[in-house]
């Protein structure tokens, strides 16, 4: 260490003013002598950290207040307590993030506690939970979620609103839910206000009827009858409202017998399309389109692929209108001389008449080359008065043997895209 007095009296040759100044300044009475450090740099003291703007931090959720009697204890205290697992979940849960503050991660703190990361995690989730209702919920609902096996009933509820939360909450102490029933409720109320209004006319906000409609809405996907009618008595069982009952039971009433179902199914398919679905598909069909009328399908062209790496496809005779369908596999599997016949509405279709079949056009894909009727459960176009066309039963058409003309054999019917309409291809309307 140099003293700045010790230094050669040439290094100050400032003017008398100057060093007048300057040796006034290095005199003051309370300022300590001013040293240069010719040695290394004294390093930081042990409280230095980095700014933790500068370093990856793993992402931890915001602290819990810790209560005024766990705020005194030192390290070991705290750390018995959560190993130990001393007093209430949700009042021991904030210790964990006073810990990780104080550096420990969550590895390090399964090893001193015990707890792994994953209930780490949940604790701090479901204390916050619990936290943000508590002044919403009654004394006997707030002592049903002091026992430990309810943090993760409340950690399932995390993904809804405060107002959400509180509803659930009491749902699931009065029906006294398990975690399974807890994820389930949660998800049917996020998935309810996700929905347009028009669709979930009937129901409510409710957790029951939030339940119910998302039950309506799965049985509108189901094929089996034992299926969808176990869902739709459950969802009628959950409702409730009065409207949503009615809604209910209305589809339970109009779901067909066994013997309108027999009546009705068939082998075709009934697809509506989707948005740019052509776009996305990895192969498309491309075939031409006709009216509902005989000339028409009989000299509507076939079509081929040529060999070669744009797979140009060329048509035997000039057409106008053609279409291109996603290579959905009826239409793979159809021969070349496969047709789209449009018609106006699918009241065609030779089965019970639904609303949409008013409402639509379709496109029924015709493969040509089949003329004859390989089972009764198939659908066949033929010929009608006055140069018409129709879709018929193969039943049908066999119990009319030779009186009946076929065109060909229906492979699929496509409905139009359509907005606000999800899962479209997998449409409540398949036959």
């Amino acid at each position: 260490m140099v003293s700045l007095t010790s230094l050669p009296k040439h290094l100050f040759s400032f003017p008398p003013s100057t060093l007048q100044r300057k040796y006034q300044f290095l005199s003051l009475p309370h300022r300590p002598p001013l040293f240069l450090s010719l040695s290394n740099p004294r390093p930081p003291p042990p409280s230095f950290s980095p700014n933790p703007s500068e370093v990856y931090q793993p992402f931890r959720p915001p602290p819990s207040p810790l209560p005024s009697h766990y705020k005194t204890l030192d390290l070991e205290s705290q750390l018995s307590i959560l190993r130990d697992r001393l007093g209430r979940w949700f009042e021991y849960a904030p210790l964990i993030s006073s810990l990780y503050r104080q550096g420990f991660s969550p590895s390090s703190l399964e090893e001193s506690t015990g707890i792994t990361g994953v209930e780490q995690n949940q604790l701090l989730v479901s204390s916050q939970v619990r936290s943000s209702i508590e002044n919403a919920l009654d004394p006997e609902t707030l002592v049903f979620f002091d026992s430990p096996s309810s943090a993760p009933l409340l950690y399932e509820l995390r993904l809804l609103s405060n107002t959400q939360r509180v509803a659930a909450a009491k749902y699931a102490m009065v029906n006294n839910l398990e975690i399974d029933g807890a994820r389930e409720l949660a998800r049917a109320i996020k998935d309810f206000e996700r929905r347009p209004a028009s669709v979930r006319a009937g129901f409510t906000s409710s957790p029951g009827d939030c339940l119910a409609f998302s039950l309506f809405r799965q049985s509108a996907e189901v094929r089996i009858d034992s299926e969808r009618s176990a869902l739709l008595e459950r969802a009628l069982t959950l409702a409730e409202t009065e409207e949503a009952r009615k809604r209910i039971d209305e589809t339970i009433t109009s779901s067909p017998t066994e013997d309108e179902q027999k009546e009705t199914t068939i082998r075709v398919p009934v697809v509506r399309m989707r948005t740019g679905e052509v776009a996305e598909a990895e192969s498309i069909a491309l075939m031409p389109v006709c009216e509902a009328l005989v000339k028409e399908v009989e000299t509507a062209p076939a079509w081929r692929e040529e060999k070669g790496e744009f797979g140009v496809v060329r048509a035997d005779v000039g057409w106008n209108r053609w279409v291109a369908l996603p290579g959905w596999e009826p239409v793979a599997a159809a021969s070349a001389r496969v047709v789209a016949v449009a018609f106006i509405d699918a009241r065609a279709l030779p089965w019970k008449v639904k609303r949409w079949y008013k409402e639509e056009p379709v496109l029924v894909i015709v493969d040509r080359e089949m003329r004859e009727v390989e089972g009764e459960d198939g659908l066949y176009m033929v010929e009608r008065e006055e140069g018409g066309v129709v879709v018929e039963r193969g039943s049908v058409v066999s119990e009319r043997g030779g009186n009946v003309r076929i065109l060909g054999s229906v492979v699929m019917v496509v409905r139009p895209p359509k907005e606000n309409v999800e899962n479209q291809l997998q449409d409540e309307d398949w036959e």
